[in-house]
């Protein structure tokens, strides 16, 4: 699909009746990319229940409209406005059309995260190319087109989702972890370059593997069928954080239990930490069931509008892998103190 046309609300796109005035809701802005499925169609309706104004985007316009009148209905002020992450006149209009309806922005979430499984040889090199200007180039996309608005305003909130991947190299999805280690450093270089306005926050969100339909609408080259290792995080756990982060912005949030573990790893052990990761992922795929391939939703939108995945109902024993992988982690911290108690002999 190519990219479409700068962003403009779609003529069947509606706003609801001014927001409530009931105290303690959240009376605020915010603009959400990839609105329509698994995260972003949880954390719409989570700022919908507290009374936000929102201004959903994403490509698939019958499943953004479909959430769009979810949220009008919980007596949110919504707008829907088709949009692809990977046209900046597009996420500029984008900015603009909030502004003109709204008045201002609040907080601006950076949610869209595509995939491509697959060993990097036998991955479309068009297909690495999307995933990158996807997720990283789609949130660079975002950030450039409301941070001029958080100036002048002097004070926004610009949330950035990662994922556990920012930190810790996925095998088999090479694209994929170059582009969310890209959104780490960029996130932290923005940070740094807004530190002369202490009203505007960047947030970063490290969510582990999510119950979310984002993997079946990922691109596929495996050749086998692919499903995130256990535990996977409810959605609408990750969209309450989001919540959290408009009135308590933090630079990071981490959620689900294999975060830190897998953070301690990589930073202790990232060698022994890509061995086992690449040993784990190449036994899981061996034993996978046979799949075709497929470019999946990297260039035409995903079809469906669910928030759960069904992942968590066809786990395996919980945390498995990741208690190992937090064994490994100790291990690791162990060796590390005791090589470094050696050097200052």
């Amino acid at each position: 699909m190519s990219p479409l046309s700068p962003a403009k609300p779609s003529p069947s796109s509606r706003s609801s009746g001014p927001a409530d005035a009931t105290p303690n809701r959240l009376h605020q802005v915010v603009v959400l990319t990839g609105a329509s499925s698994g995260i972003g169609r949880a954390t719409a309706l989570a700022f919908a229940a507290q009374g936000a104004s929102l201004v959903l985007a994403a490509r698939n316009h019958e499943a953004l409209q479909s959430v769009a009148d979810e949220c009008a209905q919980a007596g949110a002020r919504t707008l829907a406005v088709a949009t692809d992450v990977t046209d900046p006149s597009a996420m500029s209009a984008l900015a603009r059309t909030a502004i003109d309806h709204f008045g201002h922005v609040d907080m601006w979430i950076n949610n869209v995260g595509v995939g491509a499984v697959g060993r990097f040889e036998d991955t479309p090199l068009e297909s690495h190319r999307r995933v990158v200007e996807a997720n990283l180039l789609g949130h660079m996309h975002g950030a450039y087109a409301i941070v001029p608005h958080f100036r002048a305003r002097g004070g926004g909130t610009l949330v950035n989702m990662i994922s556990l991947g920012g930190w810790v190299a996925t095998p088999f999805a090479t694209a994929y972890t170059a582009s969310k280690f890209g959104i780490r450093g960029f996130s932290e270089s923005l940070r740094a370059e807004l530190s002369d306005c202490p009203g505007i926050h960047v947030c970063e969100v490290f969510p582990t593997f999510v119950d979310s339909p984002g993997m079946s609408h990922g691109a596929n080259y495996s050749g086998h069928r692919v499903a995130p290792p256990p535990p996977v995080v409810d959605p609408r756990r990750v969209a309450n954080a989001l919540v959290a982060l408009a009135t308590r912005p933090r630079a990071r949030t981490y959620i689900g239990a294999p975060a830190r573990p897998g953070i301690l790893m990589h930073a202790l052990a990232p060698n022994l930490m890509a061995r086992v990761l690449g040993w784990v992922g190449g036994v899981a795929m061996r034993r996978a069931a046979p799949a075709g391939r497929t470019d999946g939703n990297l260039f035409e939108p995903s079809r469906g509008c669910a928030i759960d995945g069904g992942f968590r109902q066809k786990s395996q024993p919980a945390g498995a892998l990741w208690l190992g992988l937090g064994t490994l982690a100790a291990v690791a911290g162990a060796v590390y103190l005791s090589s470094n108690a050696r050097s200052t002999r």
